[in-house]
């Protein structure tokens, strides 16, 4: 660690100095300012306010529908959201995302699409299935809901496992826009999704995968807090 103190102590016994020569003086100057300026940055030469990021990604929470007020979320917030997810890292730029918006009576048509991926994957019991009211129930309680899909890039060499998690980080930067807007976010993936036609029903191709549902709504009552496990449990270095 460096000790500032000393190097400002030191940094004066220097100047007062009447034997240390030019070259020295100069050589001390220079080593002090590259030390202060990588181990001790100043706020002024950061390029972004550090704290109000963190903020934001550790303030992140999945926020249910039923802990959303009526309130609608407007269109201009969710195009803010999906420019941001359009800057997720992409291994050779195949930006494989794409997005499918229900909004107002649209939530009607995932409904739909919900309901026949359910019946294919439950043939003999879907009636009696009550996970599907429950996600039915959420959809109507929420006034945005995006379909978030990976849509493989054709003949490239970049394997899929890369386009999901691409995908992913852009999931990550939309909840991210909405948290920062103070929105609730609930990525919601029910099975069905992953059924072979589920890409099919969202008007994609078979190759493409749905990785899943993210609801938006203005939450009531207080923001979740949450915790993570400490650095040390998770993080191994090697110096």
């Amino acid at each position: 660690m460096i000790n500032y103190a000393l190097l400002v102590a030191r940094d004066k016994e220097l100047t007062n100095s009447k034997i240390i020569t030019h070259d020295q003086y100069h050589n001390f100057k220079n080593a002090r300012c590259f030390l202060l300026r990588k181990f001790a940055p100043l706020k002024e030469e950061m390029k972004y306010d550090l704290s109000e990021v963190t903020e934001v990604i550790r303030n992140r929470r999945t926020i249910y529908p039923e802990q959303y007020s009526p309130r609608v979320v407007q269109r201009d917030m969710v195009e803010h959201m999906l420019n941001n997810a359009l800057w997720a890292p992409t291994h050779g730029k195949t930006q494989p995302w794409r997005f499918k918006v229900f909004m107002g009576e649209g939530r009607s048509k995932l409904i739909q699409h919900i309901e026949q991926l359910h019946v294919k994957m439950n043939p003999e019991n879907h009636l009696e299935d009550g996970k599907l009211d429950r996600i039915k129930s959420r959809i109507e309680l929420t006034s945005v809901v995006i379909a978030v899909v990976m849509a493989r890039t054709p003949e490239t060499k970049i394997p899929e496992v890369e386009e999901v998690i691409a995908t992913a980080c852009a999931a990550q930067n939309m909840m991210l826009t909405a948290t920062a807007y103070g929105l609730g976010a609930y990525w919601s993936s029910p099975g069905f999704l992953f059924h072979p036609e589920a890409p099919i029903d969202f008007g994609f191709t078979t190759a493409d995968k749905v990785l899943g549902l993210i609801h938006l709504g203005y939450p009531v009552g207080e923001w979740p807090r949450s915790h993570r496990k400490p650095l040390e449990y998770v993080t191994t270095w090697e110096e």
